[in-house]
């Protein structure tokens, strides 16, 4: 399922700052996106996608937001464009994010999305439509693989969890 949200979705309703007491990922998600969209914590399942429109996780730098996301089991978030401290930190606890100024007002909340994160690719089996957008380098593309740069520093180190 996808999840449809538009522009400048802040940090703020990703997260409320009055749940920012923890930042354990099972406490994080039961109230991830509760501000914009109640149903959310309660009906998103793993695989989900969201897809946004422009400056999505604005706001705070708080790294809870994207790890808010993440545990609540979704797959990746495609917007517009996201606000640059979000995108980092998406990327550093390696949560998906994917860039594509097109899906968001073509999409539809059962759209069936594939992502080819490789070779940079949007499929809307649902529509049949195909997107484009630029992927990460290799580097980024391990990284996020790996479930981010915590994980794969270990996995270089030869550390265990």
């Amino acid at each position: 399922m996808n999840w449809i949200y538009g522009d400048d979705v802040d940090t703020d309703v990703i997260i409320p700052a009055r749940y920012l007491n923890s930042a354990n990922a099972d406490d994080l998600k039961k109230h991830c996106m509760e501000d914009i969209d109640a149903s959310f914590s309660n009906c998103v399942r793993d695989g989900d996608i969201i897809i946004a429109g422009n400056n999505f996780g604005c706001g705070s730098s708080r790294e809870h937001a994207p790890l808010a996301i993440k545990s609540s089991g979704i797959k990746a978030v495609i917007a517009k464009s996201f606000a640059r401290i979000f995108y980092r930190n998406a990327i550093n606890i390696g949560l998906v994010i994917i860039e594509n100024s097109e899906i968001q007002s073509e999409v539809q909340k059962d759209d069936i999305i594939e992502l080819d994160l490789d070779n940079g690719r949007i499929y809307n089996r649902t529509k049949s439509i195909d997107y484009n957008f630029s992927p990460y380098p290799k580097e980024i593309q391990n990284l996020v693989k790996a479930g981010g740069l915590v994980e794969y520093t270990r996995s270089k180190l030869g550390l265990k969890k």
